[in-house]
């Protein structure tokens, strides 16, 4: 499976954990989540592929899961903190 597809399914699973770990009411509910997820995922993929913490191959590591997990986390609390400043 070729790279970006591999964080796209990453990100769906990342979105769901990033929503355990951050839990509270967002709107747009699960859906919104695991978009956010996924956006985080391919975008975490790309800065850990640019810094050498991610496999730039089409398998998965430890690494490319936390990494995964950390962009959907900082994406999640991004659309937190404009959800209320807008």
């Amino acid at each position: 499976m070729p790279a970006p597809v591999v964080w796209i399914v990453l990100g769906l699973v990342s979105g769901v954990v990033a929503k355990l770990i951050m839990p509270g009411k967002d709107k747009g509910g699960i859906i919104t989540t695991v978009l956010i997820g996924v956006a985080g995922s391919v975008l975490g993929g790309f800065v850990g592929r640019h810094f050498g913490l991610a496999t730039s191959e089409g398998g998965l590591s430890v690494l490319d899961f936390a990494t995964a997990i950390g962009g959907a986390l900082i994406l999640l609390l991004l659309f937190r903190v404009l959800k209320v400043v807008f």
